[in-house]
């Protein structure tokens, strides 16, 4: 456990028990969570904490959609509009975290290449 994100780690780990001690496949099992927080009106960070779970076991847009769609009769239209709207900043999120990461990936790279390039410089006398 990570002494910066006890919480998150936390709660990953509980996914990742209740995926393994279930009677369900995995997707299934996602599925059943998300329709869970759609019931519960979760906020925009526990889908964030949930959607690369459920992506990782298979779980795609139009399965998120299809789970919308079935539980929209018994929790109704307010709760399921909620729910879109937090799914979808969830997904930007984790697309901003993404491109960060990408960024930051890229820069590092940037910066070796660019002292390799000077430690050959100095090395040749240039």
């Amino acid at each position: 456990m990570s002494e910066e994100t006890p919480v998150l780690d936390a709660l990953v780990g509980i996914t990742a028990v209740s995926i393994e001690q279930g009677t369900l496949e995995a997707r299934e099992h996602m599925l059943a969570r998300l329709a869970a927080l759609v019931s519960v009106d979760a906020p925009t960070a526990s889908y964030l904490l949930n959607l690369g779970t459920a992506a990782d076991m298979g779980v795609t847009a139009e399965d998120v959609q299809g789970v919308l769609i079935a539980v929209a009769p018994i929790v109704g239209t307010p709760r399921v509009v909620s729910a879109a709207s937090n799914i979808t900043e969830a997904f930007g999120f984790a697309i901003a975290i993404a491109e960060a990461e990408v960024l930051a990936e890229a820069e590092a790279i940037n910066e070796a290449v660019a002292e390799a390039e000077a430690a050959e410089k100095v090395e040749a006398g240039v």
